[in-house]
C-alpha cells in the first residue's frame, strides 16, 4: 500500500484526514511541525508527501525544498487556504505535483493523489501533460442527492429539471454556502452531457495573470514555467459542462477573453497557433449582484447576457426551515463515512438549538459543524456540549453603520470585522457593507493577516 507522510499542525484535521486515507488503503505517519517530519524523510522513504502551506515551525514552500532535496522523485502536494493560490502556484514551479485548496472535499483528496502516484510510474521517456489546477468530478447519480420538501426546494427543483435538458447558459445566484455548485452538477446530471466531464473552476482562487493558461490550455515553452503542455479547462470539458463559480471575480481582461471564448466556441492554447473548437455547456454562478458591477462598469454587459440565458437563485438556509434537518441528517450520514463514525443522530437540545440558529454560512457551515461534532462525539448522539460556541452562544449583532470615508480608519475597521466573525469573509464583507472582492482588495492593499 502507498505510504503518505501527512504534516498537519490542525490536530483535528489531521485525524479526519489520516482516517479518511488510511479507510482508502493508504499507509499514513502524521508529522505536526516540519521539525518532526524532516527525522522522519531522514529514515524512511515516502510515496507522496501531504503537506499544509502553513506551519508553526516553517512553511509548505520550505518544506517542499527539503523533500526534493532528498527524494526528487517524491510528489508533494500542498493544503492552502482561499487567500494562498497564488503562493501555491509558485510552489508547483519550484517542483510541487500540485495543490488543493481547503476546504476540500474527500473525491478532490483521492483524484489529485492518485494523479500523483500514476505520475511516479510512468515509463522512462513518457512525459506527462499537466493538467488544469481544477476539481474534475466524476458524475453523481441524482438518486444519491438529498432532497428538500419545502416549497423554496421545490422551485429550485423544478427549475432544474426545466432548464436541464437544454443548452442555455445558466447563471446560479445566491449567498456563500447555498450549495451553488451541488445545482450545477444536477444540471450537468440531468443534461445530454452527463456521460462527458463536468469541469468546476473557482475563479476567484485564478490570478488573473495566469487565467488565460488556466481557461484555454499552453504549450511547453511558451512562456516561463511552462515545462510541459497544458490542457485548458475548456479543451477538459469538451462535449460536457464546465462550471464557473464566483463568475464576479475575473478580471476585465479575463471577461474579454472568456466572452471571445463563448462567442466562436473556439480557443487557441497560449503560444499554439491551431485553434480548437469546443462543445460546452457553460454554468455560472456568483454570491455578488452582477447586474450592479455592470451598472458600475466592473463587469462587461455582452458578457453577463451570454451568461444569463436562464437565472437560477438558490434559497438561504434559512429560507428552507422544513429542509433543516432533512439536510442535517444527510451531512451526518456523510460525517460518519467520512470519519468512519457511527453516530446515530442528534439530542433534542441540539435539534432546538439547530431550529433557532440563523446559519449564516448556510449548507456549507451545516456540513462543517456536523462534521465537526461527530468527530467530537463519542456516544450515539451529538449533544450541546460539541457544538462550536457560536450556535450555543449566538451574539447578537450591533446596527451600526461603517462607513469607509477615510483612508485611516479603514484598515483598523476591517481587522476589527474580521475579528468580529472568526475570519469569515463572506459575512465581514457584509458586516463592511461592501463586496467580497472589494473585501479581499482591501486585505492585500494594507497587507492583513488573516
Amino acid at each position: 500500500m502507498p505510504k503518505i507522510l501527512l504534516i498537519e499542525d490542525d490536530v483535528a484535521f489531521s485525524v479526519m484526514l489520516e482516517r479518511f486515507l488510511t479507510k482508502n488503503d493508504f499507509v499514513v505517519e502524521t508529522s505536526y511541525s516540519s521539525e518532526d517530519a524532516e527525522k522522519k524523510l531522514s529514515t524512511t522513504t515516502y510515496d507522496l508527501v501531504f503537506t499544509d502551506l502553513r506551519l508553526p515551525d516553517d512553511d509548505g514552500i520550505s518544506v517542499l525544498t527539503k523533500v526534493k532535496e532528498k527524494h526528487p522523485e517524491t510528489p508533494v502536494i500542498l493544503m492552502t487556504g482561499y487567500a494562498e493560490v497564488s503562493t501555491a502556484v509558485k510552489a508547483m514551479k519550484k517542483g510541487a505535483f500540485d495543490y488543493i485548496s481547503k476546504p476540500f472535499n474527500q473525491d478532490e483528496v483521492l483524484i489529485v493523489i492518485q494523479n500523483a502516484l500514476k505520475k511516479e510510474k510512468l515509463p522512462a521517456g513518457v512525459k506527462s501533460v499537466e493538467k488544469p489546477l481544477v476539481k474534475t468530478d466524476t458524475p453523481k447519480s441524482p438518486s444519491k442527492a438529498v432532497e428538500g420538501i419545502s416549497n423554496a426546494s421545490q422551485k429550485l427543483y423544478e427549475y432544474i429539471k426545466l432548464v436541464a435538458p437544454t443548452d442555455m447558459s445558466v447563471l446560479i445566484t445566491g449567498d456563500s454556502g447555498t450549495g451553488k455548485e451541488v445545482v450545477a452538477r444536477r444540471i450537468h446530471d440531468n443534461s445530454s452531457r452527463k456521460d462527458f466531464s463536468f469541469i468546476a473552476v473557482d475563479c476567484g482562487a485564478i490570478p488573473k495573470e495566469i487565467a488565460a493558461s488556466e481557461f484555454f490550455g499552453h504549450v511547453k515553452g511558451s512562456f516561463t514555467g511552462a515545462v510541459n503542455n497544458k490542457v485548458g479547462h475548456f479543451e477538459a470539458a469538451n462535449g460536457g459542462t464546465i462550471f464557473l463559480d464566483e463568475v464576479g471575480n475575473l478580471s476585465y481582461e479575463n471577461q474579454i477573453q472568456l466572452l471571445r471564448a463563448l462567442q466562436e466556441r473556439k480557443i487557441k492554447p497560449i503560444g499554439s497557433n491551431q485553434e480548437i473548437e469546443v462543445d460546452i455547456r457553460l454554468i455560472t454562478a456568483t454570491n455578488e449582484d452582477l447586474l450592479k458591477a455592470v451598472e458600475e462598469g466592473q463587469f462587461r454587459e455582452d458578457l453577463y447576457h451570454r451568461l444569463n440565458e436562464f437565472t437560477i437563485k438558490v434559497p438561504n438556509l434559512h429560507e428552507r426551515k422544513e429542509d433543516l434537518m432533512i439536510f442535517a441528517d444527510h451531512f451526518l450520514n456523510l460525517a460518519n463515512h467520512q470519519l468512519n463514525k457511527n453516530v446515530l443522530g442528534f439530542s433534542d437540545e441540539v435539534i432546538s438549538i439547530f431550529q433557532q440558529y440563523k446559519w449564516p454560512g448556510n449548507l456549507r457551515e451545516m456540513s462543517n459543524v456536523i462534521k465537526r461534532s461527530a468527530l467530537l462525539t463519542q456516544g450515539d448522539l451529538i449533544v450541546k456540549e460539541v457544538l462550536p460556541a457560536e450556535l450555543t452562544r449566538p451574539k447578537k449583532p450591533e446596527h451600526v453603520t461603517i462607513s469607509f470615508s477615510t483612508k485611516d480608519n479603514e484598515r483598523k475597521l476591517i481587522i476589527n470585522a474580521l475579528k468580529e466573525v472568526g475570519n469569515n469573509k463572506s459575512r465581514a464583507a457584509k458586516l463592511l457593507n461592501i463586496t467580497r472582492k472589494t473585501l479581499y482588495n482591501k486585505i492585500k492593499e494594507y497587507e492583513i493577516e488573516v
